[in-house]
């Protein structure tokens, strides 16, 4: 990241903080240069950058003052006569992080650049000069591949349902997911009546042994892992764990749809996908736009081996011709202009804050033996048992009470698969200062129910 953009990721950092409140005078461009050791013009460019995007305004002979937000008065007193809910439940990105100003400059750059391509269909595998940046963007993962085998997709739960639903050159229809595994992609399954096989993921990952005597049955179409901050496990494979996989994948001609929806929250720069360690083109692979900006978007990335583009390619525009192309330019200036890089890096300090503060919450409650077995993880979820003689809704309806959202793991399970009773608990939605709160209720809730049992 250049001089300046981290000079606007710092200023951002100090308005979101309120150190630079709304209509406050900021520091004067010679102030600033002292302040973070760089040239004034570094300061002049990163100023014009961010009153570009309407955060901040200047005053002739007077300088540069942050925005005023509308209505933000009545929100904080709407706010503040709200009781405090606290949502374990909820994996969407954090909404507090989430940069309006900045997207919707993108939307309206997006209009103004390619509004002769918003009254016409699109490119079957999406928008060119997107798929330019991604190709690029895609390289910091270890995921080197051709352009013509991207394609952008609605979202990865599109890719999921079109590869489900086609033919694969291997000629089978039996599909391995974790336990627990994805659950849109289980009811998914479920609803096409496709055969599905189970096989069993903790903290210490997969039994290979067991993975490699499924592949060689014979009649394994793909098989479908997330291998980094798996949900609702947020554990991930170890190096050796995805070289194994990859090298079975090209034995028993299985395909791997790699779900690497979470890769821009990696802070370990040696953690590979799968697809690095592929000796043959037997991997798929599938990001996500929407778990790092917000839902709405709906724009994921799927690269394919070359012998599934045409097929993929054909069933894709069956089910909706083609994706936003509103949405993948505004992406595309998004990514283009830096702001993307910013903002990642804005929410991996966000959620490293709660994934710290998850971790040391769990740890101070570790001499009660059902937070003792909650993974400590690198990712803002995880699980932990309950009481078996405790029902989940019981437990549920109390934490309600109190203003705590939880959920169980029970729909990561294929039908007759949850055996193990445990909560979820993801602070993707939770304030990094209220984390020990929320863990202390549930676990106050948990020993006055089992203890009344």
């Amino acid at each position: 990241m250049n001089k300046y953009s981290r000079l606007i990721l710092a200023l951002e950092e100090r308005i979101q903080e309120g150190e630079f409140s709304q209509g406050k005078k900021l520091p004067s461009i010679r102030n600033l240069a002292d302040m973070y050791d760089c040239s004034k013009s570094t300061v002049i460019r990163a100023y014009e950058e961010m009153e570009k995007r309407h955060l901040i305004y200047s005053i002739p002979q007077s300088g540069y003052y942050v925005v005023q937000k509308q209505r933000e008065s009545r929100k904080k007193l709407v706010e503040s006569s709200q009781e405090d809910v606290l949502d374990f439940a909820s994996s969407a990105p954090d909404k507090h992080v989430f940069p309006y100003i900045d997207f919707q400059h993108c939307i309206n750059k997006a209009i103004d650049a390619y509004q002769d391509d918003l009254f016409t269909y699109g490119t079957l595998k999406g928008l060119p000069s997107l798929i330019q940046v991604l190709q690029k963007h895609l390289d910091g993962y270890q995921v080197f591949a051709k352009r013509d085998q991207i394609v952008v997709t609605s979202g990865v739960q599109q890719a999921l349902a079109i590869l489900v639903s086609m033919p694969f050159p291997n000629g089978r229809d039996t599909i391995v997911i974790e336990q627990p595994g994805y659950f849109l992609l289980i009811e998914m399954l479920k609803t096409l009546k496709v055969p599905v096989i189970g096989i069993p993921r903790n903290e210490e990952g997969i039994d290979l042994e067991k993975l490699e005597g499924i592949f060689a049955s014979g009649k394994i179409k793909f098989f479908y892992t997330m291998p980094r901050f798996h949900n609702p496990l947020g554990t991930s494979l170890t190096m050796r764990q995805k070289q194994e996989i990859a090298r079975l994948a090209d034995k028993y001609d299985v395909y791997i749809v790699e779900d690497d929806y979470l890769a821009d929250l990696e802070s370990d720069s040696k953690a590979d996908p799968i697809y690095t360690y592929a000796p043959s083109p037997h991997v798929i692979y599938l990001k996500s736009y929407s778990k790092i900006l917000f839902p709405g978007l709906r724009v994921g990335v799927a690269v394919l081996p070359p012998v599934l583009i045409d097929t993929f390619s054909r069933f894709k525009v069956l089910l909706d011709i083609d994706t936003s192309t509103l949405s993948q330019a505004a992406l595309e200036i998004y990514m283009k202009s830096g702001m993307f890089e910013r903002h990642r890096e804005r929410i991996k300090a966000s959620y490293n804050k709660k994934i710290k503060q998850l971790n040391e919450a769990l740890t101070m409650n570790s001499d009660h033996e059902l937070f003792a077995a909650a993974p400590r993880n690198r990712c803002v979820h995880t699980v932990m048992p309950i009481p078996r003689k405790l029902p989940f809704e019981t437990l549920r309806h109390a934490l309600m009470k109190r203003n705590i959202i939880v959920d169980s793991t029970e729909n990561y399970y294929l039908a007759g698969g949850y055996t193990e009773k445990t909560l979820r608990l993801n602070v993707s939605n939770v304030p990094h200062t209220s984390i020990d709160t929320g863990i202390r209720i549930i676990r106050q809730e948990i020993d006055r129910l089992n203890i009344s049992r």
